[in-house]
């Protein structure tokens, strides 16, 4: 597994370069893709929740006309609040995969090769990614299945593809940093389990924002994970829209994930102290 990343630290050993940069993040990703295909399990068993929220909640809620969303039906309405989750679950534990790699010993040897930690992090950052994209396509089916009036038109799909890469790299580093201080899996596991509910509730994923209260408004508006569901509603259902703008969307999630991507760097080496 380690064969793509050794062979791509070994090049940088007489000073880092952008090549080099590039090469050791695709090889950490290449590490997660390699490992999916050897065990696809985990991928079934997280579709379990998105397939309950769409299948219940949203069948149930689209039958109700109180909460305004406008021209659009609830469960289209929905749909990119559940995908959006769907990423979030699966990045927000994801610190617990580096306390694992320093248990085997792994992390030791990722550290002690001449790779830029920044490398390192945004590697598993976008490792994360992989999973997140393709829950995207066991979202997508769900969805259809459901009745969701999905907009296929492929630029639309690609951005739908680039948001979910940036929604779950920007969760991921802010698991890893904090793995990096509470370093064992129980915490990490405890910690990921506080925060999903309030990341998830304290956003626009099911509900509009306006119907919040003005403290919650001000709360979501800074939770990052806004941001992409208003992304993914512009592109993913027909007739969707934007309330932020795609610009402050895309560029919110990259100002951030590239400021934890920077905090997690320095970070990085203290889970083997």
């Amino acid at each position: 597994m380690q064969t793509a990343l050794n062979r791509s630290t070994a090049r940088v050993a007489a000073g880092p370069s952008a090549v080099d940069f590039v090469n050791t993040v695709a090889a950490m990703v290449d590490m997660e893709a390699r490992r999916l295909r050897h065990d696809p399990s985990e991928l079934i068993s997280r579709a379990v929740q998105p397939a309950l929220w769409l299948l219940l909640f949203g069948q149930v809620f689209s039958r109700l006309h109180g909460i305004p969303t406008g021209s659009m039906r609830y469960i289209d309405f929905m749909a990119p609040g559940i995908l959006a989750q769907s990423a979030l679950f699966v990045s927000i534990f994801y610190g617990i995969s580096i306390i694992w790699e320093r248990d085997v010993g792994a992390l030791v040897k990722f550290l002690a090769s001449p790779a830029p930690r920044s490398a390192l992090v945004l590697g598993k950052a976008l490792s994360a990614s992989v999973r997140g994209v393709l829950q995207m396509f066991i979202i997508y089916t769900l969805a259809a299945a459901t009745g969701v009036r999905l907009n296929m038109n492929p630029a639309n799909l690609l951005g739908v593809v680039v948001l979910v890469v940036l929604g779950s790299a920007l969760f991921a580093c802010f698991s890893m940093m904090i793995a990096c201080v509470v370093k064992t899996q129980q915490r990490m596991l405890g910690i990921g389990q506080l925060l999903t509910m309030p990341l998830f509730f304290a956003s626009n994923a099911i509900y509009p924002i306006t119907l919040m209260p003005t403290w919650l408004q001000v709360v979501s508006r800074c939770n990052p994970l806004s941001y992409e569901v208003d992304g993914l509603r512009a592109l993913m259902p027909l007739g969707g829209a934007t309330r932020f703008g795609m610009g402050l969307d895309f560029t919110v999630l990259i100002a951030v994930t590239a400021v934890l991507v920077v905090i997690c760097s320095r970070l990085y080496g203290n889970i083997v102290r």
